[in-house]
């Protein structure tokens, strides 16, 4: 008899990963190639991507660095083909890329730093998200992993702007979920807390951070590697039945 293939197991897989350069993105490729799948890290530091492919590749597993502008819509097209040509179909994919701008109260946002989290965040998501389904929806169906936050579902001062992205991606998730069920295509939404990366260490002093690591009830700041594996398991077989899900990953930042 056959042996049962492991629901962990993404042999044969082939995922994308926007923002795989650096810090959740670069987890969730480490943590997709580690069990298995051939992974394409994308990311706008064409330098960062190649790095990280290498250490993949140093470790036994098969990933391709691929450079790309989120906010570009005909360069995401062009990525996801690229992905599909050269590698046959795409299986897996995580729209992870985003950014931050400085905590600012909503009077006070200026005209660039909205145009930028919106481009980024909002628009670069529903670009890669919509090229992947077509991709997805031409082949056999797939995993979609769209990286939200805890402030998807609420707010702290002076993060609104970031905080309409990351509720708006949730609702772009739960909307792809319900259009593409029947294609085969599972959508789901990941909020992590506050991730110890360099995008939120370099905007706290320490003393700030251990404060903040103090105020909900895991008292510590998550690593990258624990939103990868959060990924993961929805990337793979163990979630068949999930779909349309915002999943926090917050150290219980959320029940407070």
């Amino acid at each position: 008899m056959a042996a049962q293939r492991s629901s962990t197991d993404l042999t044969g897989r082939v995922a994308l990963v926007t923002g795989g350069g650096a810090g959740i993105g670069a987890a969730c490729a480490r943590e997709l190639a580690g069990l298995g799948a051939v992974v394409v890290v994308a990311d706008l530091s064409a330098e960062r991507a190649g790095e990280v492919a290498g250490t993949i590749q140093e470790s036994g597993g098969t990933a391709f660095a691929r450079m790309v502008d989120v906010t570009d819509a005909a360069a995401v097209d062009a990525l996801v083909d690229d992905v599909v040509g050269q590698l046959g179909s795409l299986h897996i994919a995580v729209n992870n890329a985003g950014v931050a701008v400085p905590m600012t109260p909503v009077a006070d946002v200026p005209d660039e730093d909205w145009r930028r989290v919106m481009s980024i965040n909002l628009d670069g998501v529903f670009w890669c998200l919509r090229a992947e389904l077509r991709a997805m929806r031409a082949g056999s169906g797939g995993s979609i992993v769209n990286m939200s936050s805890v402030l998807g579902t609420v707010s702290r001062a002076g993060s609104a702007a970031y905080t309409a992205t990351k509720h708006a991606v949730i609702g772009l998730t739960k909307g792809a979920a319900i259009d593409h069920a029947a294609d085969g295509i599972r959508v789901n939404a990941v909020g992590p807390g506050f991730i110890r990366t360099q995008l939120l260490v370099g905007r706290h002093e320490p003393a700030a951070l251990d404060a903040l690591a103090g105020t909900w009830p895991m008292g510590r700041l998550g690593d990258p590697e624990e939103i990868g594996r959060a990924v993961a398991w929805l990337a793979g077989d163990a979630a068949s039945f999930v779909t349309g899900a915002y999943i926090p990953v917050d150290g219980g930042y959320l029940v407070v």
